[in-house]
């Protein structure tokens, strides 16, 4: 069809509406989505607005409660913005947009009227692609799937309707102030992060009740905030929950994308984790539980995938942007017909063009100004960060970041590489930003499976890892230490297996890494040796203990803290099931209810003391007493030397000193705390340590013994300064130092 006969069709079918009569006033181009306000001459309705550079023509489509359609066309285009407004279309209005244009895939343009796509802004979505089908239907796609040719598959236009089998946009009414909310605000230095599945956390907790479970509702509940605040984390980091759609191939293995990164909806909390309904409310559910984590004290931040959506490569489907403006939201390559990819996932976004920027950026600031969120961890953000082709550090995405009112308040993370060459950007993001830290979660699994060859990038890690933040004013918070993340092994599993099980993600065990750093204490998998079993709980005590005594931000993954396992799954992506939920049946296991225990104990010494809080990276220079305020010892009691850094050594002790923390109080006084020396021993015969006398201490009070099975019996204990204690094999231990 021409483009003249298609504008033609355009209007004729505006003309004569398949739902009841409707009329488009203009409206105005700004804000874009759909926002309900009042009109002209006081006429309540909906204002809408859609940015698509090139288009010929966009229709709105509102679609009653039995699917009906009523299309409009949009007729005032302002600056590549389409909009008008709807007398009489309110809150729970579900619509989407028809856009026309050409198709020509060879030089990136994939415009196709017949498919229905998702506002960029819906603020809710109904549906999403491929919940209630074995696999993607071919009207989801704007190419012909099955043409005979498949080298030239994706350059044939689908000419049928997809309206009744893809997601559609919610209009909402956003009126509320968050005057009742009050924000924790909790500092960098005094944050512990838990990372979880807003499903996978709730889908099995004997106190949530079972039409709450698996919701966002279930997250708010008291018995699910219970376990968070007694625990003693400050922040959960919530897998996505912005709207995400499945992959046929999931799909047509009887699968799903359960941890949801593979985003279309980026204003719109995902509607599978709604208890009350996908007309809008999900959003009131999501605000409930915000309030509900912030009066306990307990900040939300979001997992966000803005590097690229559900739409995958040239053969992915059409469900908003590939269909809006293609060659305007997505990254081409010179062969315009393919996308560049650095995620991985088949597409990426363009993020130096400004509509996609403004898209980015106006989604954030929604989260945290509507939403009431408190901050972001960016997935494979060194995609984000490319300029043309290169990560940079003065990209306009972060430049953006740096200067805006709103976002340069709250918490940044940033997955700190991406897939593409130069990618690998730890330690290079800016001031305002934290990073994933990989290199302290393979230098602590090295260290504890034996396979360190020195203990020089342990120390770094340990302290704050000052080679790769002490730049720029940042800090020690600047590392996000971890040890398992939702991508790899779980605690448990890293103690169990040393090879990856995901047979039952259908990929023949090839997906997911093979760099897991984990040792199985000697016989892979589950086991009834009671010797290899307590073997493993003490290994959990030890990476744990590890943890949450180093200097930075520390991330726990939601169960770690009970030994949850994933039977050996480095990448449970697509197991919604419970392979991928935490199991709460701590009674039954006296070993994991005493993790827990330790984790809590841990937790609640590192809020008790801001030496292992530091706001401020280690000096190491003796002070007047001739103290340092970081020391590192030997076995032998004495302070290590250059080259003690370069030999392989299983024995490293470390001394913090409470004497010399920098910086003040909020009233100005002079920081101080006690002072604490850790022994780390991985070797698998014990050890005799001597404790270093003074000036470094009298004495030593023992406080944790990760030997000891029931932590309750290992605290009092006194020793001499200049003494020896027996360190058992592969086994931490922290001292109070006295006197």
């Amino acid at each position: 069809m021409s483009s003249a006969a298609e504008q033609e069709a355009v209007h004729e079918h505006a003309r004569a509406p398949k739902g009841p009569e409707r009329v488009v006033w203009p409206g105005a181009p700004t804000p874009l989505g759909a926002r309900c306000r009042v009109g002209p001459d006081g006429v309540a309705g909906t204002n809408f607005a859609l940015w698509s550079g090139g288009a010929e023509a966009v229709e709105l489509c509102l679609f009653d409660a039995d699917g009906t359609e009523t299309r409009l066309e949009l007729a005032e285009p302002t600056h590549e913005i389409w909009h008008g407004f709807v007398p009489g279309v309110g809150p729970g209005q579900r619509y989407g947009y028809r856009v026309h244009g050409r198709w020509d895939p060879w030089t990136g343009a994939r415009w196709n009227p017949a498919k229905l796509l998702l506002d960029p802004y819906a603020r809710a979505v109904d549906g999403a692609a491929g919940n209630d089908y074995r696999s993607l239907p071919p009207e989801a796609y704007g190419h012909v799937r099955d043409w005979p040719q498949q080298h030239v598959a994706d350059t044939v236009r689908d000419e049928r309707d997809s309206a009744p089998y893809v997601p559609k946009g919610v209009v909402v009414q956003d009126d509320d102030d968050w005057s009742d909310d009050r924000r924790p605000k909790t500092p960098w230095p005094d944050s512990v992060i838990y990372e979880l599945h807003v499903k996978g956390f709730t889908a099995r907790h004997p106190g949530i009740p079972e039409h709450l479970r698996g919701t966002y509702a279930g997250l708010a509940h008291p018995a699910a905030i219970e376990h968070l605040v007694r625990l003693g984390v400050t922040a959960v980091e919530l897998l996505p929950v912005h709207q995400f759609a499945h992959e046929d191939h999931l799909l047509r293995r009887g699968l799903t994308n359960y941890w949801g990164y593979n985003s279309i909806g980026y204003f719109a909390p995902h509607a599978g984790y709604s208890a009350s309904g996908t007309a809008g409310q999900q959003v009131g559910e999501f605000k409930r539980m915000v309030r509900a984590l912030h009066a306990a004290g307990i900040e939300v931040i979001l997992d966000v995938v803005y590097n690229h959506t559900a739409e995958a490569g040239e053969l992915g489907p059409t469900l908003s942007l590939k269909g809006i403006d293609n060659r305007g939201y997505y990254r081409l390559q010179s062969d315009a017909r393919r996308y560049a990819d650095y995620t991985g996932c088949g597409n990426t976004l363009h993020v130096v063009q400004p509509q996609v920027l403004r898209l980015i950026t106006d989604s954030l600031r929604y989260w945290v100004t509507e939403m009431g969120v408190d901050g972001f961890r960016f997935d494979l953000a060194a995609a984000l960060a490319r300029s043309m082709h290169d990560v940079d550090m003065l990209s306009p995405f972060l430049a953006v970041i740096a200067q805006d009112p709103v976002l340069r308040r709250v918490k940044l993370i940033a997955e700190p590489w991406d897939v593409g060459n130069g990618g690998y950007q730890v330690g290079s993001f800016p001031p305002l930003w934290t990073e994933w830290n990989d290199r302290y979660r393979d230098a602590v699994r090295d260290f504890w499976r034996g396979a360190l060859p020195d203990v020089r990038d342990l120390g770094y890690r340990l302290s704050g890892s000052s080679d790769l933040y002490a730049w720029g004013g940042r800090r020690p918070y600047a590392s996000v230490n971890f040890v398992t993340a939702h991508d790899g092994f779980t605690l448990r599993d890293l103690v169990t297996y040393e090879r990856k099980h995901n047979e039952a993600n259908g990929e023949g065990n090839r997906d997911g890494t093979h760099d897991n750093r984990s040792w199985n204490c000697g016989t892979e998998g589950e086991t009834d040796d009671p010797g290899i079993n307590a073997l493993r709980r003490r290994q959990l005590r030890n990476l744990m203990t590890t943890l949450l005594l180093s200097t930075g931000v520390p991330m726990l993954v939601a169960g770690d803290e009970m030994g949850r396992t994933q039977g050996g799954n480095n990448n449970a992506y697509c197991q919604d099931n419970e392979i991928g939920w935490l199991d709460w049946s701590l009674p039954e296991d006296p070993g994991r209810a005493q993790l827990l225990a330790l984790t809590r104990r841990l937790l609640a010494l590192r809020h008790r003391h801001p030496v292992l809080r530091r706001r401020a990276f280690f000096s190491g220079r003796p002070a007047a007493d001739g103290l340092r305020d970081l020391a590192w010892f030997t076995a032998d009691g004495t302070e290590m030397t250059e080259p003690d850094w370069y030999a392989p050594a299983a024995t490293l002790g470390l001394y913090l000193s409470g004497r010399d923390i920098p910086g003040r109080d909020a009233r100005g006084r002079q920081v101080t705390d006690d002072s604490f020396l850790a022994v780390l021993h991985a070797g698998h015969r014990p050890v005799e340590f001597r404790l270093p006398g003074p000036p470094w201490a009298a004495s030593y009070e023992l406080i944790v013994d990760t030997a000891t099975e029931d932590q309750s019996r290992a605290p009092g204990t006194v020793h001499r300064g200049g003494g020896t204690i027996t360190v058992a094999g592969r086994s931490v231990v922290l001292l109070r130092v006295g006197g």
